[in-house]
């Protein structure tokens, strides 16, 4: 008897320290795994969508970076994840019925989802896979029962990287944002809204954020969250979070506080910096005869003129993710449905096309493009209004190369895009792939630098 009560006393002591309530511990690790492939899409995966929630019966797999992090508790029981960590083109979710999700599969880490098994299905205009439930007789997506998630969700052996949020204005989302990391800059939280707590204890809460247009957007917060109690920040400044959707309207989830950076003064002290996604690149030009002859043309599809002060624009050369040049556009003014052509040689522009640029500028400026780089058009706020191109791939051989050619924004856009669409453009250069025309262009009689047609 004496031997047992030992035994029982130990094991009680071991049930006790075992419960005890201590984040001082090495985080669980899952084996990385390198046998599952990917061989899908999200686009892909979303057009087996017809209507009506249903299994996934294809051996078809899809990888992403995981975006979000229930660390904070804001969020549960979902990952939220996209298809790369710079630049994504889309997001998706898969409801996991997993605590502490954050020490398996932390922000950054890259996941594969083997899909066979999983239930595909859209709730408010939104896809979502996961495993099922049954209300009413009606089937829809729930958690993955956590029994079976190491079935299904892989990670991968590659390092957690760095998730870039794309810099995005709260009238210019679009739904391939969805479930990605986005950073808004310039916000605040609504006058009305200040000394309130982020939420009510125990229950979602909605509060609001608006920028200097007065333009806003939910920011959802969880009455469980660590931080629910602390009062809503004054001033203004960015914050980056998860962008969400229900249908047409957006709102926005953050990780925790760090995700804040409100250090700048309310929007009433701003007076002479103004955002408009009517401004966008309309023209860009690497004339096969004439390399001097080269120019970025910027359009104005408002019916007003407009202050280009503080506005950038930024060149990343070949594949690089980090900015190779920037050209302060200050002390310029776009006019109304009007072009603005930027040249790296202004005297051989005149030259060439007969008439002087709005803006000369230097070789090597981001006015000076061979082709093969990418570009972002840049308000005075930090929000990144128009793409062309991929930022971190060389656009040799894809759909965006115009190398010895022309780039030229189709006539019906009328309205800047932060996130690069081919559709948008006819792409000329020497080599036709990916859908782009093989027809090297000459200056001047191939290019229209000063008119939008």
């Amino acid at each position: 008897m004496k031997n047992n009560n030992k035994i029982i006393g130990l094991l009680s002591c071991w049930l006790v320290l075992s419960c005890v309530d201590d984040r001082n511990f090495d985080s669980p690790k899952r084996l990385c795994d390198t046998s599952v492939i990917t061989n899908s899409t999200y686009t892909e995966i979303k057009g087996l969508y017809m209507n009506e929630t249903l299994q996934i019966q294809e051996d078809l797999a899809i990888e992403g970076y995981v975006v979000s992090s229930d660390e904070a508790g804001n969020f549960f029981s979902i990952l939220h994840f996209q298809d790369r960590p710079i630049a994504p083109t889309e997001g998706f979710q898969i409801e996991i019925d997993v605590r502490d999700a954050h020490l398996f599969y932390p922000i950054g880490s890259k996941i594969i989802i083997k899909l066979k098994g999983l239930y595909l299905g859209k709730s408010k205009d939104v896809y979502k896979i996961g495993g099922v439930f049954t209300s009413f007789g009606n089937i829809s997506v729930g958690r993955l029962p956590a029994a079976i998630v190491d079935n299904h969700i892989f990670t991968s052996c590659d390092q957690a990287v760095d998730i870039a949020p794309t810099q995005v204005s709260i009238d210019s989302l679009n739904k391939n944002q969805t479930n990605t990391l986005v950073r808004f800059e310039r916000v605040e939280f609504l006058e009305q809204e200040l000394g309130q707590t982020f939420a009510l204890d125990g229950k979602e809460t909605e509060r609001t954020l608006i920028d200097c247009y007065d333009n806003e957007i939910v920011l959802l917060n969880s009455g469980f969250a660590d931080f629910s109690a602390e009062i809503l920040p004054n001033g203004s400044g960015g914050v980056t979070g998860v962008l969400l959707r229900q249908n047409d309207e957006y709102q926005l989830a953050v990780r925790d506080l760090n995700d804040f950076d409100f250090s700048q003064e309310r929007c009433e002290d701003v007076v002479d910096e103004f955002t408009s996604t009517a401004i966008f690149i309309s023209e860009l030009a690497d004339p096969d005869n004439n390399s001097s002859a080269r120019f970025v043309e910027l359009y104005n599809s408002n019916s007003e003129s407009l202050s280009l002060k503080g506005w950038t624009l930024r060149r990343y050369t070949n594949a690089s993710t980090e900015i190779s040049s920037t050209l302060d556009l200050s002390d310029n003014v776009i006019e109304a449905e009007s072009t603005f052509v930027i040249s790296p040689n202004a005297s051989e522009f005149e030259i060439v096309y007969g008439f002087a640029p709005n803006l000369g500028i230097g070789t090597g400026s981001p006015a000076d493009s061979n082709g093969d780089d990418n570009f972002e058009l840049v308000d005075p706020f930090g929000v990144v209004i128009d793409v062309f191109g991929v930022i971190g791939e060389d656009g040799s051989g894809t759909d965006h190369e115009f190398e010895d050619g022309r780039a030229l924004r189709n006539i019906e856009i009328t309205k800047a895009n932060a996130i690069y669409s081919s559709d948008e453009w006819v792409i000329y250069n020497d080599t036709g792939d990916s859908g782009t025309m093989n027809q090297p262009q000459n200056a001047p009689n191939d290019f229209t630098p000063g008119v939008r047609n």
